[in-house]
């Protein structure tokens, strides 16, 4: 006879259905990003890549791409670094507004942000006549090219570099003010060498994203081959008239965008500064 006193039986879990759930989920994303990607590599034979890969008009797309993805990662670079350490490091009037202003680009329709360029930049521009007076016509060129990749690849380097400069653990940097570093050499010897991961993965970020770039460069700098037609542009055109070629064109883009995504994967951690003070000054791990 059951003793009615008697504690109850724990309840026996039941199975573990989230695990479940969420490699189903994660299946799902995979397939669906993963097929298009084999249904594009599975379409044109490696030895037909390699030799349409030789052809001028390709390698004139790769070229120019090359070139103005470098220019445009750089750009971003010089003008992106600064803004991020003063964005993280400190609070001032309409700061709110910069940094919506700065992220913009991440949502904006890329038509629209070369309409604003032109808005901008072109003849009737707001500055268009400005650069008219002293003979710049910028719409339409190769400098176009790289204005629009600017544009649309800036958030993606500042939002990281930012947060790997704020993330720099303070007791470091007042360490560097006690022994009267300045603060250039502060942010040179500490702040950078700390947040150089998150500053290389800002990088790679935006060149993936100018790389990629077409709204934005076909509506501003237009689709002229050998002056302005990136690989985006000349995979749109050849859609149109010759699909192998097309094919080609998105597996050469295709294999530069893995090759950036696996340099910040799986590039090294270590910093490209001489940083002996900072990783000494370092707290170590709780035990």
């Amino acid at each position: 006879m059951t003793d009615p006193h008697a504690p109850a039986a724990p309840s026996r879990p039941g199975p573990p259905l989230l695990p479940v759930v969420s490699a189903v989920a994660l299946g799902l994303l995979v397939l669906l990003l993963g097929l298009p990607v084999v249904g594009l590599l599975a379409r044109v034979p490696p030895p037909e890549i390699l030799r349409r890969a030789g052809d001028p008009g390709v390698l004139a797309a790769l070229r120019l791409s090359l070139l103005t993805t470098l220019a445009s990662t750089a750009l971003v670079a010089i003008l992106g670094l600064p803004a991020a350490y003063l964005l993280a490091t400190r609070e001032f009037r309409g700061k709110r507004a910069v940094e919506v202003m700065i992220d913009l680009p991440m949502v904006l329709p890329p038509t629209v942000a070369g309409f604003a360029l032109l808005m901008a930049f072109g003849r009737a521009g707001l500055a268009g006549g400005a650069l008219a007076s002293i003979g710049v016509s910028l719409p339409f060129t190769l400098p176009a090219v790289i204005v629009a990749q600017t544009f649309m690849a800036a958030p993606f380097f500042v939002t990281p570099a930012r947060a790997g400069i704020a993330g720099v653990d303070r007791r470091l940097i007042d360490a560097a003010a006690t022994l009267r570093a300045s603060e250039g050499a502060t942010l040179v010897r500490v702040i950078l060498p700390l947040a150089w991961p998150s500053i290389r993965a800002g990088l790679a970020l935006a060149a993936a994203r100018a790389l990629g770039e077409f709204g934005a460069t076909i509506t501003f700098a237009g689709n002229l081959p050998g002056t302005t037609q990136t690989m985006p542009l000349a995979v749109y055109v050849a859609l149109q008239s010759d699909i192998d070629r097309a094919f080609v064109l998105a597996i050469l883009l295709l294999f530069m965008s893995v090759a950036l995504l696996f340099a910040l994967r799986l590039g090294p951690a270590a910093t490209v500064f001489s940083l002996p003070h900072a990783r000494a000054g370092r707290p170590s791990p709780a035990r």
